[in-house]
This record gives structure tokens, C-alpha cells and sequence, in this order.
């Protein structure tokens, strides 16, 4: 059985429509599957159309968190919820385009593990977004030694690295890099983006910044680097501002020290700044980690509620 995760923020619009595209192209298909939605603390009805839908079809599943926890932390409880032989991740709004989840299922009939969605194209996004995105794919596959250019969560996995995705202690997840950490057998899919047909894309420019910045400090520690060739580079312009200015006190013409003074200060002050800036990012990962607080916590979930049990609280402690 094939599991279809949905993460889905504040998209009450398009969870009917989604649901029933998703089901007649694997009915056609012929594939078996379950959809796992994942409220991410929706403030609108998203959650409400999930449970009704779930009446009416078994094959609809449905999780709410207790409030906003974050896409990665979506994709991993509806990971864990999830009760195929392999798992698809996918966004509620249609973009990718569900026939392509039929041409990576017939691909992990041929064995392969990981099947990674690459996009053609990137869609109806602004110049900025996708300068943003470039770079930091860019930033991360030098940093990561894979080439993650255009990459996305949209790919189907094997239930084994699942599990593996999911046994992982860590709180702070990067779910595009870990796959490609995890070493499986994989191939890639290409697809085009589709437009998205309602509502409206729930990421800011400032929400993807941090959102890069994030990521990259919880995959990577190459960054710390950074602090080190800034000393280097500060060491190696303080020689040569020394050498220049005692070669000019030998030849007796020696500059006005508060100039030279000033320059070094400002390029010494702002390279011990951005070092411990880059030191705070990675000293607040790992306060985050050591706290082991869950990942999310679920609030509602329909096979408790279908069941009559509609007062609890699931977390990921046990994750």
C-alpha cells in the first residue's frame, strides 16, 4: 500500500478538490493507497473537512497539531502515522502534480528506494523567491556534497528508510537533505510545478529566509567555518597593513595612525561579530536539542475520534 502524506496549513479550499484528484488518479492507476492529511494548526476548517472526509472514505486519514509546529514537523508525523509499504510526500495545493506519483510508485516496484522529485521548472514565482531558493540550494550543496539544485519534499521512499527518518533523536530536520544522507537507492522524477488554483502560498520572503538559515545550521556545521577563514583573512590583512606601515616609517613617510587604526578596528570588530553570531545560531541548535522537546503534538486525530475518544493528546517524545 502506497501512504500519501499531506501536510496542510489554513488550506480548507483545496483539501476536498485534493483528496478526490488524488484518489481517481491512483484508482486508475490501480494502486492501493491511504492519504495521511496533517493539519499544522490550521486556524481555518482545514481540519474539520479532513474528519468529514474520513467518515465518508476509510482511505482518508487525518492528524491536527496542537498549534503551528512547522511543514517538517508535518511531514514526519504523518511519516509515522502512515501505514503503507512506501510513502509519498507531497503539498496540499496541487503543485505537484499527482500523475507523477503513478511514475514514481512503478519505479519502487523496480526496487529503487528513494525516488526524488526534480523540478523542470520552478512555476509562477516571483524574481526574488526564486533568487532566494537558487542560492540556498546553491549554499547547501557545497556545504552537504550533494547536489540538492531544484530538489524538493516531493518524493516517494521505501517504508524502510522511513523507519530510519523516523528513528532519528534529532528535533531540528532538514527532510529534502536527509534523504539524500540516508544513502538508499534512489532515481529522480522531473516534473513541471503546476499553478496553484486556490488560495494562496502560505511562505513569505522572510519565512523562506528563515526557513534556509534554519535548515542549514541543523545539517551542517560548515558554516563554523566561516569564523575560522574570516581570522585567517584578518590576520593576513593585519600583516600586510603592518608591513606597509613600517616600510613608510622607514622611508620617513609615515601615515597619520588614526586612519589605519580605525579600518582595522572596524574589520576586526565586524569578523568577531559575524563569528559569534554564527556561534550563537549553532549554541541556540543545540540548547533546542538538548531541551528534547517532541517534534509536534498531535491534538485530534480521526481513527481516535471515529473510535469515540475525542479528549487526549499525542506527542512525538517517543519518536
Amino acid at each position: 500500500m502506497l501512504s500519501i502524506i499531506i501536510p496542510s496549513y489554513n488550506e480548507e479550499q483545496n483539501i476536498k478538490n485534493t483528496a478526490k484528484t488524488v484518489l481517481d488518479i491512483m484508482d486508475r492507476a490501480e494502486i492501493d493507497c491511504e492519504l495521511v492529511f496533517v493539519s499544522d494548526g490550521s486556524k481555518d476548517n482545514t481540519f474539520d473537512i479532513i474528519h468529514s472526509l474520513s467518515l465518508e472514505n476509510p482511505q482518508i486519514k487525518g492528524i491536527e497539531f496542537s498549534r503551528n509546529f512547522g511543514k517538517e514537523a508535518a511531514i514526519f508525523a504523518g511519516l509515522s502515522k502512515g501505514n503503507g509499504d512506501c510513502f509519498v510526500v507531497m503539498d496540499c495545493d496541487l503543485q505537484h502534480p499527482p500523475e507523477t506519483i503513478v511514475e514514481m510508485y512503478r519505479l519502487w516496484e523496480q526496487g529503487y528506494e528513494i525516488i526524488e522529485g526534480v523540478k523542470n521548472t520552478r512555476g509562477n514565482e516571483s524574481v526574488f523567491h526564486k533568487a532566494l531558493a537558487n542560492t540556498f540550494y546553491k549554499i547547501l550543496s557545497s556545504l552537504t556534497g550533494f547536489d540538492m539544485k531544484n530538489t524538493s519534499d516531493f518524493k516517494l521512499l521505501d517504508k524502510k528508510v522511513v523507519n530510519v527518518l523516523c528513528s532519528m533523536p534529532e528535533r531540528k530536520t532538514f527532510f529534502r537533505a536527509l534523504t539524500f544522507w540516508t544513502g538508499f537507492q534512489s532515481t529522480t522524477v522531473c516534473y513541471d510545478v503546476a499553478e496553484r488554483n486556490l488560495g494562496t502560498s502560505k511562505w513569505s520572503g522572510k519565512s523562506l529566509l528563515r526557513y534556509a538559515i534554519s535548515n542549514i545550521i541543523s545539517f551542517s556545521s560548515s558554516p563554523l567555518n566561516i569564523v575560522t577563514y574570516l581570522g585567517v583573512i584578518s590576520v593576513l590583512f593585519g600583516i600586510i597593513i603592518g608591513i606597509q606601515t613600517l616600510v613608510r616609517f622607514f622611508i620617513g613617510a609615515a601615515l597619520g595612525g588614526f586612519t589605519t587604526v580605525i579600518l582595522l578596528m572596524l574589520i576586526l570588530c565586524g569578523c568577531i561579530l559575524i563569528g559569534l553570531g554564527l556561534i550563537g545560531k549553532y549554541l541556540a541548535a543545540m540548547y533546542d536539542e538538548i531541551k528534547k522537546r517532541p517534534k509536534y503534538i498531535i491534538e485530534k486525530d480521526t481513527d481516535d475520534m471515529r473510535k469515540g475518544n475525542s479528549s487526549w493528546i499525542k506527542t512525538s517524545l517517543t519518536k
